[in-house]
């Protein structure tokens, strides 16, 4: 009796989902919850688990077709104990659907074969194929033994096919012929395809303008240098500059809840709460995870989940809930170095903050020139319902709480 491979039900936002590659090959044997392929939605990438012990029996769907909730994938033949034990993958040929990408065996026996292979996320997978390296030679830093993609970049292994073309190509010293210009050509992903639309939605919809302010932040750097070491022991998480901004946002949201609401027809809609979206950056695209009730966190629990949007990012891992809704954006574009820049907008929310370098520049104060760490912020806002007045104000309501930041203790 076989069984049907199914595409999981995606969430009830995604009409449906391309199937990116087949991790497993007709013929093939499985266990229980391994993943035999990759879906990719607009946001995240899903995992298709097998629903049981057995061998793969057929492959229905080639990699690259788009799919929707409920279709059949693929058949798989539950196998007992003795028929999984007998069965040899060398008397089974591989099927024209296998992975695009063959992860290579090892020359020999690698040093950390006797571990128990972890699974692994979509990006760490991708690393290891890229690399040839084994799953059973990785260790799994993350939960349950789950490999994560910086264990892949940080496991030694044979030099992947890429790293070896690299190479060849850097010993290659014979110049091109005179006006020889290569090209690729490659299809946009799912996720990229869907930024480019929203930032173009957010160009046509909204009367998008952007205000500037600098800050000095001397006193937050203060704060850090004091507290570091003993807010990382208590809370086991370190005190970066993000806490502070999303803690100084919010009440300057409070002040201008204009800011924290968005359009829908004719109607304004006001957020009596503040899920604010953190900005991250994936080899993937850009993606922007929401904090949910902000306002409720301390500054610890919102340093440990932008660490944990950031690790889960990485590996791929984020659920469509954590990329659904949002009030508010906070980007920072000063982890890459950007002096200066005008983000957009994140439909439908009517604002969104950008951070930036911190540098140091000669500031005038009281008649004497000093050197302080200052750095820009942009807010981009819409203007068909934020005023220009309430943009510079809630802007200058920020300022005002990261250069004193006794504000956000006092709220005042």
């Amino acid at each position: 009796m076989t069984i049907e491979v199914k595409v999981p039900r995606l969430p009830e936002s995604v009409a449906d989902a391309t199937l990116v590659t087949w991790h497993k090959a007709a013929g093939d044997m499985v266990e229980r919850d391994e993943n035999l392929a990759d879906l990719e939605t607009d946001k995240v990438v899903l995992e298709v688990p097998a629903p049981a012990r057995g061998i793969l029996k057929s492959v229905h769907v080639q990699g690259g077709t788009t799919v929707t909730s409920g279709q059949l994938l693929a058949e798989l033949e539950p196998a007992s104990t003795d028929e999984a034990a007998n069965a040899a993958p060398a008397d089974r040929a591989p099927s024209p659907v296998a992975a695009p990408v063959a992860v290579p065996p090892a020359a020999s026996t690698p040093a950390g074969a006797g571990r128990s292979a972890g699974k692994a996320g979509p990006a760490a997978r991708r690393v290891m194929q890229e690399r040839g390296l084994q799953p059973s030679a990785v260790a799994g830093s993350g939960p349950d033994g789950r490999i994560t993609k910086g264990d892949a970049l940080t496991t030694a292994g044979p030099a992947a096919p890429r790293e070896v073309a690299r190479s060849v190509a850097a010993a290659v010293t014979v110049p091109l012929a005179s006006g020889s210009r290569a090209e690729r050509r490659v299809p946009m992903t799912r996720l990229r395809t869907r930024i480019a639309e929203r930032m173009v939605e957010a160009q046509q919809n909204a009367a998008m303008l952007t205000t500037f302010n600098e800050i000095d932040l001397s006193a937050v750097m203060g704060l850090r240098a004091r507290y570091k070491d003993v807010f990382e022991k208590q809370h086991g998480v370190k005190l970066g500059f993000m806490g502070f901004f999303v803690k100084a946002a919010i009440e300057a949201l409070r002040r201008y809840p204009a800011v924290n609401a968005s359009i829908e027809g004719s109607d304004i809609v006001f957020h009596d709460y503040y899920d604010v979206g953190i900005a991250v950056s994936t080899d993937r695209g850009l993606i922007v995870p929401v904090l949910r009730d902000a306002d409720r966190q301390g500054i610890p629990g919102i340093e440990a989940a932008i660490g944990d949007f950031g690790r889960r990012a990485r590996d791929g891992a984020l659920g469509m809930e954590d990329l659904t809704g949002g009030t508010f954006t906070i980007t920072n574009g000063g982890v890459f170095g950007s002096l200066l820049s005008t983000p957009i907008l994140n439909p439908p929310q009517s604002g969104i903050l950008g951070m930036h370098k911190i540098q140091e520049r000669p500031m005038a104060v009281d008649g004497t020139v000093v050197i302080r760490p200052m750095m820009y912020v942009a807010l981009t806002y819409d203007h068909r319902i934020i005023d220009g007045r309430e943009a510079v104000q809630f802007l200058v309501a920020v300022k005002e709480a990261l250069e004193d930041p006794a504000r956000l203790v006092l709220g005042v």
